[in-house]
Order: structure tokens, then C-alpha cells, then sequence
């Protein structure tokens, strides 16, 4: 769903949209992606007690670090993802202008960038010419490794994977809002990183306060987004339960729901992409819906693409 740096423009037609690769039916397949997902993880919660022991990690700090990372969560899941790349409501402008800038503030690329390849790998998902596909060296335990590090971040690195802006988001570059933002890409960065460090300096009135809520408020933060927004183009096309009918491997994995608004009901949400909620059974979890339900309530936005019975029963696998 991100990348941090693009050139532009690349025709990105494939040599004919070809299925990549099948199923993971082996346990110790599906346990390489939780070991690439629980040891950084475990990594990070082992260095939390000492952080807070020795008077590093604060309330003040978890606190901005929360407070920024629902902020940018969902000015990319709520904006960047269910606004501009498939139109699932229509806001007015004050609304479009701030999900576009505290999407920007995920450090997750530019927003005309970021919606184009997140279209292509719709137009392409799990087919030649995805960006970023786990299934593109095969099923064996070590081409999965190498597939799920190619999905999760690895495609970034690729110069050559890069996507044709005029064709995959032609109505953002004729937007002048949207292009303004996207070309102030750079203030949204030094903001997103510099506006917890502040916080943290003002509210306990020291240097300390201001760098320990740079660290966790600012680069732990989004670190942690990254990783959650990368975890759904490997995690959830690899491994989660397929309720709905879809032309690829997306998948509904739950425990990601909350660390991604939303956004790990990944099944659902190929099945219907311009559908505004993906988490669309009794129970699951999904903010950037509920957030998109309160804007609509407000009367901010307008048209929402609801699910509805009729359409689900036609979705669902029989």
C-alpha cells in the first residue's frame, strides 16, 4: 500500500495478467510469516521496561505517540486508501484537504504516488505486474521468505517498480489541492516529526520531554505505522480466512484489525473495494469505518458506499 520513493512515469502494462502462484498449505510456511512479525515486536516490547524504569519513556510520550498514530492511521486508511484511491464517499473540501495532508504526515510517500500504486495492485492483485505481491517466487518455505520480505517492504527498493501516475491517478493530478499537498510532501515529514518533540518539550518543560517524545512519538511511531500498513500487502495476502469471493489471495487476518483501523479485513475488502467498511460482519473491528459513519452524520461527507445483505450474500463464497 506505500512506498517512500517513486520516479515517475512507467507504462506498467503487463505481458498479460497471469496468476503468480497458489496457496500456502504448509504450517511452517504460514509460522515464517509470524516469526518475521513477533520477534521485532518482541524486540521492541523488551525494551519498553527499561525505557520506563530509567525514566525514557513517559504517559506524556505514550500518549502524543497514540494521539499521532490514530491521526496519521487514519488520514492514510480513511484517506489516502478509502477516499482517494476508491472513491468510497465524497467529502467536502476541508475534509479532502485534511485526510490528504494527515495521510501525507505517515511518511508513507506522496499522496498521488501512494494512490497510484495502490491502484495498480488492484488492477493487478496477485498477477503480473503487482507491485507488491508475497507470491511472486513461488510456494516453497524459502521463495515465501523471500516473497513476504518483496511484499512487506522489499518492492520499495526495486527502482524499476515504479507506476505510470497519468495512467493509475489521472483525476489527482487534475486536482489542485491534492497536487499542492502532494508537492508539499516535505512539510508534512519535518511536521509529522517535529510537532511530538514540541509537544513533549511544552508539556513537561524540558529538553528531556522534547527528545523521549521524539523517539517514541515520532520514530517509533511511525515505524509502527509502516509496518502495520506493510503488514497488509504480506500478512493479509498470505495467510486469514477467505469468507468472500475474490480474483486473488487477500485474506481477513484479525489480530492486525485495530494496529490497522480497519484495514486487515483485507478479504473483504478486495471482494468490494469501493465499499467504505471492510470489517462488514457482527464484531469486526474497523475505526476508519465508524470514523467515515461520524464525518457522514456531521454532514461532511456524502454518498458513503455502505455494504449492503443483498450485496454481501452475492459476495460471499458459497
Amino acid at each position: 500500500m506505500a512506498t517512500l520513493t517513486q520516479t515517475r512515469p512507467v507504462d506498467n502494462t503487463p505481458t498479460g495478467p497471469k496468476p503468480i502462484h497458489g496457496d500456502v498449505r504448509d504450517a511452517g510456511r504460514q509460522s515464517l510469516v509470524y516469526l518475521f512479525l513477533l520477534v521485532p515486536m518482541a524486540a521492541l516490547a523488551a525494551a519498553i521496561p527499561l525505557a520506563w524504569t530509567t525514566g525514557l519513556l513517559s504517559w506524556t510520550d505514550i500518549g502524543i505517540a497514540v494521539g499521532f498514530y490514530l491521526l496519521t492511521l487514519h488520514g492514510t486508511t480513511v484517506g489516502f486508501h478509502r477516499l482517494f484511491t476508491h472513491g468510497a464517499f465524497k467529502p467536502n473540501r476541508a475534509v479532502k484537504i485534511a485526510l490528504a495532508i494527515s495521510g501525507s504526515m505517515a511518511v508513507q510517500g506522496p499522496i498521488i504516488t501512494w494512490v497510484a500504486d495502490h491502484r495498480r495492485h488492484h488492477a493487478f492483485s496477485d498477477k503480473e505486474g503487482d507491485p507488491h505481491s508475497p507470491w511472486l517466487y513461488g510456494t516453497s518455505a524459502w521463495a515465501m521468505t523471500r516473497g513476504f520480505w518483496h511484499a512487506h517492504m522489499g518492492w520499495m527498493f526495486e527502482p524499476r517498480n515504479t507506476t505510470n501516475e497519468e495512467r493509475f491517478a489521472p483525476d489527482l493530478l487534475r486536482d489542485r489541492d491534492i497536487v499542492m499537498v502532494d508537492k508539499l510532501f516535505w512539510v508534512w515529514t519535518v511536521a509529522t516529526f517535529m510537532l511530538p518533540a514540541v509537544l513533549g518539550g511544552l508539556i513537561t518543560m524540558s529538553w528531556t520531554g522534547a527528545l523521549t517524545a521524539f523517539f517514541w512519538a515520532s520514530l517509533v511511531r511511525v515505524s509502527a505505522l509502516h509496518h502495520a500498513t506493510w503488514s497488509t500487502n504480506s500478512i493479509c495476502h498470505m495467510i486469514g480466512e477467505r469468507p468472500f469471493k475474490s480474483r486473488d489471495k487477500a485474506a481477513n487476518f484479525w489480530p492486525l484489525a485495530l494496529l490497522s483501523g480497519g484495514e486487515s479485513w483485507h478479504n473483504s475488502h478486495h471482494a468490494d473495494p469501493s465499499c467504505a467498511r471492510h470489517g462488514v460482519k457482527r464484531g469486526q473491528i474497523d475505526t476508519s469505518a465508524r470514523i467515515i459513519w461520524f464525518m457522514e452524520k456531521a454532514g461532511w461527507v456524502t454518498d458513503v458506499k455502505w455494504p449492503t445483505p443483498e450485496r454481501l450474500a452475492k459476495l460471499a463464497v458459497d
